[in-house]
């Protein structure tokens, strides 16, 4: 399967391929516009919009390897991809198929461009690195890119979802970065890095699905564990980049208060950067945040430095 989901992104790469993946609200919104009969008139539709297709309709090579990678699914008479594959920074990543509902989901999305271009912005003012780890790297974007630009001697993509990383394999592959699969937390390393990327889940999901659920109070759990961790295995002067979200109440960011303590205690260096004040906002319909006074879920972007 690995082979083919490689195949299948060079093939979509070659026939100059480009889709921007939206939010789940977004993409819910065009395929209604679209009406419940339509079906695909472009690759952009199969593979970005994921609606179905008559199995003629593929060219030959993409549909071969699509069926090698068990990624055809049968709705009615027609035929529906098991993959999206989105666009960013001139590569191209294979994610779950819509509607992400599953628990080990493979998610990618708006989040997924802002931690890319934070992790970005942040590696100009980085010594050169031995060993990145992307913790919790889902399909891998976070990663391949920091590594495509900082060519560290090891990339680790790191998470404990097995379909994620069957998936970031074959994206780092694809990206022609070589890069190693780990499943687990950072307990699962051999070696102690210098540098950790992340993009935590942080949503307080009722589903309590893994790709969102950020646990803890009001989805900041897994964040504060995640930077936790790092700071106790980054080697020494090693940097923590988390990207995440956290709720803001009564004007107070919760995430600040409880990581600059957790910094604080570990003798570490904290710069924390709100990104982007307002994401995700339909949650806060959901009754933990309606209950809790949450005005906003912003975007932040934390660099974590062990002395």
């Amino acid at each position: 399967m690995h082979d083919s989901l490689v195949a299948l992104l060079r093939e979509l790469d070659a026939d100059g391929y480009q889709f921007t993946c939206v939010t789940p609200r977004t993409h819910q919104r065009i395929l209604d516009r679209r009406g419940r009969t339509a079906r695909a008139e472009t690759l952009r539709d199969v593979f970005g919009w994921n609606l179905p297709f008559a199995r003629d309709f593929l060219p030959g090579p993409i549909l071969d390897v699509l069926k090698d990678a068990d990624g055809l699914e049968q709705v009615g008479d027609l035929h529906r991809s098991r993959y999206r594959v989105a666009e960013l920074d001139g590569r191209l990543f294979l994610h779950s198929a819509f509607p992400t509902t599953d628990g080990d989901s493979v998610f990618f999305g708006p989040d997924t461009h802002r931690f890319a271009r934070f992790v970005a912005a942040e590696l100009a003012d980085l010594p050169e690195i031995a060993h990145l780890v992307d913790l919790g790297a889902g399909g891998g974007a976070g990663g391949i890119l920091a590594a495509s630009a900082a060519e560290p001697q090891r990339l680790t993509l790191l998470d404990i979802n097995p379909r994620a990383l069957g998936l970031a394999a074959a994206n780092a592959e694809a990206a022609g970065v070589e890069a190693e699969t780990l499943e687990g937390d950072l307990s699962a390393l051999d070696a102690s890095p210098d540098l950790i990327i992340a993009n935590p889940p942080f949503i307080a999901d009722a589903g309590a699905r893994t790709y969102r659920d950020g646990g803890g109070e009001l989805g900041t759990g897994l964040s504060l564990g995640w930077a936790r961790a790092a700071m106790a295995r980054l080697a020494e002067g090693g940097t923590m980049l988390l990207y995440t979200g956290s709720p803001i109440v009564a004007g107070e960011d919760r995430l600040l208060t409880a990581l600059s303590e957790a910094v604080d205690e570990a003798d570490a260096t904290l710069r924390y950067d709100e990104l982007d004040p307002d994401i995700f906002g339909e949650e806060l319909d959901q009754a933990a945040y309606a209950s809790a006074g949450v005005e906003r879920i912003a975007a932040i972007g934390a660099v974590i430095r062990k002395p």
